[in-house]
């Protein structure tokens, strides 16, 4: 375990920076960084509307995460493994289902647990210099923090199947291209600047509405097509009994700017 706390949160304005500090070893995912991130993203959930979006990203400039510690799995038995695989799910899902966007910025390597705590973001901002993969099975493994579930449902199945099965890492130009990220800039500092940017944009609409669709987007996503309408006209009508609802339509009859405050 380190010593010092391995997750840092940050604020500027309704934005939040969540940093995974863990350079020496990539910012790889131990125990520790998998309980402290989920701690980071709980006290995020508490803000409520205060919080207009979360960059998440890793410091030390060569990785955003490597991956899992494998000096800590390698001594894992089968229960073990499960047990850690429960607390990656727990960690990821948090991250998931944060009212506000969550945008992860990869600058270096986004490999096993790395890529599969960006899949658990909104979207994938990348640096010139970002690499993606599920190397896990060259270890005689399988992804187990949610690789298996949200890959393909960034890529499509065919083309998670032959990223997992080979265990092929690909560039950040190739992760635009195939739609794993949704945007690349050419290093770390327009990166950042891309997602506050995203944020900021996003952050003049209304916090009820976007969180809203957020939850219904999460929810709907691999269901049959007649419960994901049931999820969408129930977001659709809790929307109409927000105050930011009557602000948003009343403003625009107005011809004014909407005042949201995310009621």
């Amino acid at each position: 375990m380190d010593d010092q706390p391995v997750i840092t949160t940050t604020w500027d304005g309704p934005v939040a920076t969540v940093t995974i500090d863990r350079p020496a070893a990539l910012n790889a995912l131990s125990r520790q960084v998998l309980e402290e991130l989920g701690a980071a993203f709980d006290a995020l959930a508490d803000a409520g509307a205060g919080l207009r979006g979360v960059v998440l990203v890793g410091a030390g400039g060569r990785a955003f995460v490597a991956g899992a510690d494998i000096r800590e799995l390698s001594g894992l038995d089968a229960d073990g493994a499960a047990a850690m695989g429960r607390l990656g799910h727990e960690t990821v899902a948090r991250i998931e289902s944060l009212g506000a966007p969550v945008i992860a910025c990869v600058d270096g390597y986004a490999l096993g647990g790395g890529l599969e705590l960006a899949l658990a973001c909104d979207f994938i901002y990348a640096s010139a210099q970002a690499r993606f993969g599920l190397p896990e099975v060259s270890l005689g493994v399988i992804p187990g923090f949610g690789g298996t579930v949200r890959l393909p449902r960034a890529v499509g199945l065919a083309r998670a199947k032959e990223l997992i099965y080979s265990g092929r890492m690909v560039d950040a130009a190739e992760a635009e291209r195939i739609g794993l990220a949704s945007r690349v800039e050419p290093d770390r500092d327009a990166l950042l600047a891309a997602a506050r940017a995203t944020l900021d944009e996003i952050g003049t609409r209304s916090p009820s509405a976007v969180a809203l669709a957020k939850q219904v987007l999460v929810d709907a996503t691999g269901t049959p097509t007649e419960r994901a309408t049931e999820l969408e006209i129930d977001g659709f009508s809790r929307a109409f009994a927000t105050d930011d609802m009557r602000e948003g339509t009343a403003a625009f009859l107005a011809k004014r700017t909407p005042e949201f405050t995310g009621r």
